[in-house]
């Protein structure tokens, strides 16, 4: 059994460099135990780390399993997209249909390629959301839960409901993204509770075919990123002034955060399986159109920008993915 594996970092709906969602992959790791898998993603302390593996169906171009620093997820969005581009990378090519078709433990996931990407080693990738196995309104104890950890006052919520494709969250659509963006998370009162919240920028939303990612999200104030400064009651009010909001040019549709409390990363940066619930949520009751353009991270020093678009297929998440880190990992 080889000990030494070749090993990736990839950055996972990254419009400019290191601000999207870091990945690590570990290729050819059929021979790694359980444990063994288990023991590295929480060495390495990402949020998730993709292991490539034997895949079982024969409709599959590769199979992965993808794991947390403490637990093993049937499927999550983000390694979907950079595992797909690793693999390209290492010389994959999709097959005849031009789909690419990846295995997880959640089953058969579709995806494609969109184009390349603003720099040599990124690519735009989409996938295709699978089924939520769990919807419909949260319980009422569980909406007060979410309610009160985040902070929030009840006539901040517009909608609710359950989101499960895979991870679990409970899903909020919120007023506007200033209340998305104003949120102070208690991530002890919020244990147990994986919780995705989302809402609109309220001005005339800039088109797909248009925007342009920004050369800063946030300026620093006193050697610190502001984003990452926790807000008083009166930033709250002005949040718009701080994360460039309702009064100025939106940088995308939607602003989405997702706290997942007793992880290592407890607020996701960018979150593929989450905008993938909140896409099929959001255009099948209206609340969002059949195309638009979200961004998360903001707080946590990112700027993720992800595409969601509802065709006949169904829904569609797509983001650019750039390879960082090339290099090899060793199991003694």
């Amino acid at each position: 059994m080889s000990s030494t594996f070749a090993y990736q970092q990839v950055d996972v709906f990254a419009a400019t460099e290191f601000n999207g969602n870091g990945l690590a992959v570990v290729f050819d790791a059929h021979q790694l135990t359980d444990a063994q898998m288990q023991r590295f993603a929480t060495w390495i302390n990402m949020a998730e780390t993709v292991f490539f593996v034997e895949p079982s169906e024969e409709e599959a171009d590769y199979a992965i399993r993808i794991f947390t620093p403490t637990t093993e997820l049937p499927f999550a969005g983000h390694p979907t997209l950079g595992a797909a581009h690793a693999w390209l990378e290492a010389g994959g090519q999709p097959g005849p249909s031009g789909y690419l078709v990846q295995e997880c433990r959640s089953g058969l996931i579709q995806l494609r390629v969109e184009r390349a990407g603003s720099t040599e080693h990124s690519q735009r990738l989409a996938f295709l959301a699978p089924p939520l196995t769990r919807s419909g309104p949260l319980e009422p104890d569980v909406l007060q839960w979410a309610i009160s950890g985040l902070g929030l006052k009840p006539e901040d919520v517009v909608d609710h409901s359950w989101l499960v494709n895979g991870p679990q969250p409970a899903g909020l659509v919120l007023r506007d993204a200033d209340v998305v963006l104003g949120i102070e998370p208690d991530f002890e009162a919020l244990e147990g509770l994986e919780v995705g919240v989302i809402g609109p920028y309220t001005a005339a939303s800039v088109s797909h075919s248009s925007w342009q990612p920004r050369d800063s999200v946030i300026p620093r104030v006193s050697g610190t990123r502001e984003e990452l400064i926790p807000l008083d009651s009166s930033d709250v009010e002005r949040s718009e002034e701080r994360f460039g909001s309702v009064v100025m040019q939106p940088p995308a549709d939607f602003e989405v955060r997702n706290f997942v409390p007793g992880e290592a990363v407890p607020e996701d940066p960018a979150t593929g399986s989450l905008n993938a619930a909140f896409g099929i949520w959001l255009t099948e009751t209206g609340y969002a159109p059949q195309r638009y353009t979200v961004r998360q991270g903001t707080r946590v020093g990112r700027d993720a920008i992800l595409h969601i678009e509802a065709d006949e297929q169904g829904v569609w998440v797509s983001g650019d993915v750039a390879t960082k880190v090339r290099g090899s990992v060793s199991f003694d």
